[in-house]
């Protein structure tokens, strides 16, 4: 049994997505894709340095892109589907919610929103590794910090206002091996982010909505979700809500997931995957160079 995962925020990296314009047709999508949603794609994926990619406004459309180009390219028939944070989109979109179009005009109406809701006050997030998670958690709430990533593995993103996270950093909780500020310019999936949920609301009105075609894995709590509708709407309130990655890797053992594929720019998934999920064959889509080894994959664990 194959899942095809999309990656969140912070996966980016400055050039990422140049060896994927080289593919047959992929220069022209990137670019409808960009004057769909006024943004010019191809600049921020193979020109943009770290900072601009950074920005959250940016950032979110530029990992949907690169999801939605590598699957395309992968032309793989995934299980199971499932995102982290942002890439709940490309999910959605691989599943058959939404289109690819629609999926990008919903993510930059996200990025924009949750920029401007991060401008009001300052916060950022930060990964803790190492601790209990029952150790972890109320230490977390002591210092009004909220767990806004539990992504298993070893791993909780913690987010809230630029004091907690450097009074964070001075007062680990106990077991906490490092504390790691991530390169987001705000505390997603957090209370901080209650604005940006009626906008995104507004513009999921205007989606035209199908049910998953394959199952659809919600980071909300790790259940599948069979209902478009359902689907959407927790879109929408993800934003301002904790990512329960750990369970969605719990529901995929379940499953009897036995392989993992993490679309462009892979690699954190998998990570999380190879510390959760022993046993699982995992395999990330840096560049056009991985494909053939994720086909080999495919065609051995597909099709359960």
């Amino acid at each position: 049994m194959l899942v095809l995962v999309a990656p969140g925020q912070g996966a980016q990296t400055p050039g990422f997505l140049t060896p994927w314009l080289e593919l047959p047709g992929a220069a022209d999508r990137i670019a409808a894709w960009s004057d769909a949603i006024g943004l010019d794609l191809a600049h921020y994926g193979t020109e943009a340095d770290a900072e601009a990619i950074r920005d959250t406004a940016v950032a979110q459309p530029l990992l949907v892109a690169a999801g939605l180009l590598s699957a395309a390219a992968l032309n793989a028939s995934p299980d199971v589907v499932a995102g982290h944070s942002v890439g709940e989109i490309t999910a959605a979109a691989l599943a058959g919610v939404i289109g690819d179009e629609a999926a990008l005009r919903l993510v930059r109406t996200r990025g924009l929103a949750m920029a401007d809701a991060a401008a009001v006050t300052e916060t950022g997030m930060a990964a803790l590794l190492g601790g209990d998670p029952d150790v972890t958690v109320p230490h977390l709430e002591k210092l009004g910090l909220t767990p806004a990533n539990v992504n298993g593995g070893g791993q909780i993103v913690a987010a809230g206002t630029a004091a907690q996270i450097a009074a964070l950093t001075e007062d680990k909780p106990e077991g906490v091996r490092r504390v790691v500020p991530l390169k987001v310019a705000g505390a997603f999936h957090t209370h901080h982010m209650a604005p940006a949920v009626d906008r995104l609301r507004e513009a999921a009105l205007k989606l035209k909505i199908a049910d998953p075609a394959v199952t659809y894995v919600s980071n909300a709590d790790g259940k599948p979700v069979a209902i478009g509708d359902e689907v959407v709407s927790r879109l929408v309130g993800q934003v301002a809500n904790p990512v329960r990655w750990d369970l969605c890797m719990e529901t995929f053992k379940e499953m009897g997931v036995t392989a993992l594929i993490e679309v462009c720019p892979g690699g954190t998934l998998t990570g999380l995957a190879k510390r959760a999920m022993p046993g699982v064959q995992t395999l990330a889509l840096k560049t056009p160079d991985d494909l053939d080894a994720a086909r080999a994959l495919i065609s051995e664990h597909a099709g359960a």
